[in-house]
């Protein structure tokens, strides 16, 4: 089964361009789904429902993470909609951390949505809610992905390690920097650091560059704004066995 996960999408550039190829990269890459992380999509901070919608008419599912509270008018989305996931180890708010995908002509996928502790706001501890998030999916799902939205390399690897063998593939998000280290644990589990930013380039991590060096070199508050400039895609390509769940091979993914 293939699956291409891409990173966080960035702000209207980075929805533009996963919405003008969509459905060209199902085709070119042969693609059972098409998943992203979608919590800086509007305006480059948060989701909106309006894009929420237009991202769920190219994208299976969407994950998110410590920036999905933002717009209020998601709120009821997040109840509503069982393929747009927020962080199950919130200790509260609207929404879930966990749905199962049933594509046409494809075993069934189980995607959930952690986020980390680690110079991050609190949250519950993701491995332990990791394991309580695997007790609850289907028997019969033997593949399982996670969005592991967290901003420290060492506890993304971590959660990988602990979870080798259980689920598929762990992915990282949040740092908006394709990481190198794309490899498949002993456990059969796929690994990824960080999947990287659907966005803008040049920029830092999506925004315009001088705001953000005018705060490096000021320490001054700074407006940041998503950077105009052409956006790139990047991404985690999965090819994962559907009778075990176990990952054949995970690949860092470009485009642009």
């Amino acid at each position: 089964m293939r699956i291409l996960f891409l990173g966080d999408i960035v702000g209207r550039p980075g929805r533009t361009l996963v919405r003008e190829r969509a459905q060209a990269l199902r085709r070119e890459l042969g693609l059972d789904l098409l998943l992203a992380n979608a919590e800086n999509a509007s305006a480059g901070l948060g989701l909106s429902a309006k894009n929420a919608a237009e991202l769920l008419a190219d994208c299976d599912a969407l994950t998110s993470g410590n920036h999905i509270w933002r717009y209020r008018d998601l709120l009821p989305v997040l109840e509503s909609e069982e393929r747009l996931l927020r962080p199950w180890n919130y200790p509260g708010g609207p929404g879930r951390g966990l749905c199962v995908l049933r594509p046409e002509n494809a075993p069934a996928v189980a995607l959930i949505n952690l986020q980390g502790r680690v110079f991050m706001d609190p949250v519950d501890c993701p491995f332990r809610a990791a394991e309580a998030a695997l007790a609850q999916v289907p028997e019969d799902v033997a593949i399982r992905i996670i969005d592991f939205h967290a901003e420290a390399s060492s506890e993304k690897i971590g959660l990988a390690l602990h979870l080798d063998g259980k689920v598929s593939a762990v992915i990282g998000t949040h740092t908006h920097v394709q990481t190198a280290d794309a490899c498949v644990l002993p456990g059969g589990t796929g690994f990824l650091t960080d999947a990287g930013m659907c966005g803008p380039f040049p920029s830092c991590l999506g925004m315009e560059p001088q705001a953000v060096l005018r705060r490096f070199l000021t320490g001054l508050p700074e407006r940041f704004e998503v950077a105009d400039a052409p956006a790139r895609l990047r991404g985690a390509l999965l090819n994962i066995d559907p009778a075990t769940g176990r990952c054949r091979k995970i690949e860092a993914w470009a485009e642009g």
